[in-house]
């Protein structure tokens, strides 16, 4: 009998990871990959002034992004349950939700603000985050 896994949090783990694997990337690419992904000016001249705190920052947004993917794994049945699975769930698809829609005040407000940058990881994240709300709700009953 084949097993069925939540495909909608298969692919949230999917992106998440995809994501993760992105930053670990902007650290090795340096300076380039830091302003090519709309990191800022001061953390691409910081990394090619040889600071350490644009890797550091950006490896624990990986390590952030692939303990998601961990969760989202977990929720769709594909690895055994993590600690705390339901509330990580809640607070991930949250948090991908919130700061998706954080651009919204700007474009109301500061349209001049908003960047590329953030209107396209804006985008992202709020796909992000209803990929983990669809996956949620079809299992919330069962984790």
């Amino acid at each position: 009998m084949p097993t069925h896994y939540n495909l909608p949090l298969v692919v949230a783990a999917i992106l998440s990871a995809i994501a993760a694997l992105l930053h670990v990337g902007i650290i090795v690419g340096g300076a380039p990959w830091y302003r090519f992904f709309g990191a800022g000016d001061s953390m691409a001249r910081a990394d090619a002034a040889g600071r350490v705190y644009p890797a550091v920052v950006t490896a624990f947004i990986a390590l952030v992004l692939a303990t998601w993917s961990a969760y989202a794994l977990a929720g769709a049945g594909v690895i055994a349950p993590l600690p705390q699975l339901k509330a990580a769930l809640v607070g991930i698809t949250a948090v991908y939700l919130l700061r998706g829609l954080a651009v919204v005040p700007l474009l109301l407000f500061a349209r001049h603000q908003a960047t590329p940058f953030l209107v396209w990881s804006s985008l992202i994240c709020i796909g992000l985050g209803a990929v983990h709300l669809a996956g949620l709700a079809q299992v919330w009953h069962a984790v």
